[in-house]
C-alpha cells in the first residue's frame, strides 16, 4: 500500500470547517507543519487564540478527519496556542506588554457589564491566555470587589504601579486608590486624564488581553479610548429589554465610527430558572440580543442566564469561574472566551514592530 501524500492530507483537511475560525486549518493557516513516517501522520496545529478547553476536542476531529485516508496506520495530533498583536485604530500606537486590548461596553448601566467582563477574563485565563483587566469606571469602580482584592498597589519607582493580581489575572482600578465609600466628584478632563494614568503607568506584566470594562454610555471616557488607547476590538453586552437593546446599539455604532471592530453581543440575563421549581420565564424579553447581532450583522457570542449564583459570587469576589469551574454556566462564558479571541485572531495583524524605524539625520 503506496504511503498518503501531504496533498491527500491537506485535501482532507479543508473539508473540517472549525467552529471558532469559521474556516477550515488549511486556508486559516492553523497546520504548522505535516510529517509523514510510513503510516504515521503527525499534525502540528497552532491556534491565534487560547483554547485549553478545545485543544482535545480539535485534535480528536482532526485524527478523525485523517484516519480513514488510505495508507494511514496513527494519527499524532498536536495543537498549541500563539496570541499575536493585532491591528488597532489608525494613528494610535500599541501598548509595552500589551498584545490586545478588547473593550467591555453596554449603552445601558445595569445589565451585567462588569460581571461579564470579569468572568469573561478570568474564562480567557482559564483556556490558557495572560490577562488583566482594567475598571475604566471612574465614578463607579467595582473589580476590586469582584476580584476579591484589598490593598494599594505597590510603586518600586515611585512613578509606576504595579498591578494588583488574583485568580492569575491582573488588574488596575481607581477603587485600589481611594476609600470603597469616596465618591468621585471629578469632572470629564480629570476622569480622562485619570483613565491614561491607569492604563500608561501600570507594569502590565506580558498580556495577551486586556480586558477594559467601560462605563455605560458613550461620553468622555468611551471618546478618550477610541481615540487614545489602541483597542483591537469591542463585546456589546446587553439584556433582551428593548430599552437595553436601544442603547447598546448607540455603544455599536460608537465603536464603529471610531473603527473599533464589534467582536460580537452577549446577552446577559437572558432566560430566568426559578431555583425552586425550574421554571423558565423570559422576564426580560426573549431572542433581542440575536435580533441585534443580525440585524448589524456582528456575532452573537452566546447568552447568560439571570441566575442568583452570578451576582453573589461577584459580590463576594469570587466569580463564577472560579468560583464553579465545572458548572454550565462557566462553560457559557469559556465558550464566549474562545469566541472572542477566535474572532479577534481573524483579524488583521499589526506588523509595526517588524519594521525598522526611519531616522533621517544631517550629516
Amino acid at each position: 500500500m503506496s504511503a498518503v501524500s501531504q496533498l491527500q492530507i491537506e485535501t482532507k483537511l479543508k473539508e473540517f470547517q472549525d467552529p471558532y475560525l469559521g474556516a477550515d486549518l488549511v486556508s486559516a493557516k492553523a497546520i504548522k507543519n505535516i510529517a509523514i513516517d510510513g503510516g504515521n501522520v503527525t499534525i502540528d496545529v497552532e491556534l491565534g487564540f487560547p483554547a485549553s478547553g478545545y485543544q482535545q476536542t480539535l485534535a480528536d476531529n482532526v485524527s478523525e478527519q485523517i484516519g480513514g485516508l488510505a495508507g494511514v496506520d496513527q494519527v499524532n495530533v498536536n495543537v498549541s496556542s500563539n496570541v499575536v498583536v493585532h491591528s488597532v485604530q489608525q494613528g494610535v500606537k500599541p501598548i509595552k506588554n500589551i498584545k490586545n486590548i478588547i473593550a467591555v461596553a453596554s449603552g445601558k448601566g445595569g445589565v451585567g457589564k462588569s460581571t461579564t467582563a470579569v468572568n469573561l477574563a478570568l474564562a480567557i485565563a482559564a483556556e490558557g491566555g495572560k490577562v488583566g483587566v482594567m475598571d475604566a469606571d471612574i465614578y463607579g469602580p467595582s473589580q476590586p470587589r469582584m476580584l476579591g482584592i484589598n490593598g494599594k498597589p505597590e510603586s518600586k519607582d515611585g512613578k509606576t504601579m504595579e498591578p494588583m493580581e488574583n485568580y492569575g489575572v491582573q488588574s488596575m482600578s481607581i477603587g485600589y486608590l481611594i476609600d470603597e465609600e469616596t465618591p468621585m466628584i471629578w469632572r470629564g478632563p480629570m476622569v480622562t486624564q485619570a483613565l491614561e494614568q491607569l492604563l500608561n503607568e501600570t507594569n502590565w506584566r506580558d498580556l495577551d488581553y486586556l480586558i477594559i470594562d467601560l462605563p455605560p454610555g458613550t461620553g468622555d471616557i468611551q471618546l478618550t479610548l477610541s481615540q487614545k488607547v489602541p483597542v483591537s476590538g469591542a463585546v456589546i453586552v446587553t439584556t433582551p429589554q428593548d430599552i437595553a437593546l436601544l442603547d447598546a446599539r448607540k455603544g455599536l455604532k460608537m465603536f464603529e465610527k471610531v473603527n473599533v471592530p464589534v467582536l460580537g453581543i452577549v446577552e446577559n440575563m437572558s432566560i430566568h430558572i426559578c431555583s425552586n421549581c425550574g421554571h423558565e420565564e423570559h422576564i426580560f424579553g426573549a431572542g433581542g440580543g440575536e435580533k441585534m447581532s443580525q440585524d448589524y450583522d456582528v456575532d452573537f457570542l452566546g447568552a447568560l442566564p439571570l441566575d442568583i449564583h452570578i451576582r453573589e459570587q461577584a459580590d463576594s469576589g469570587k466569580p463564577t469561574v472560579v468560583a464553579s469551574p465545572d458548572s454550565r454556566i462557566t462553560e457559557i462564558y469559556r465558550e464566549i472566551g474562545r469566541q472572542v479571541t477566535a474572532k479577534l485572531s481573524r483579524q488583521s495583524k499589526d506588523y509595526s514592530s517588524k519594521f525598522p524605524n526611519i531616522v533621517i539625520q544631517n550629516s
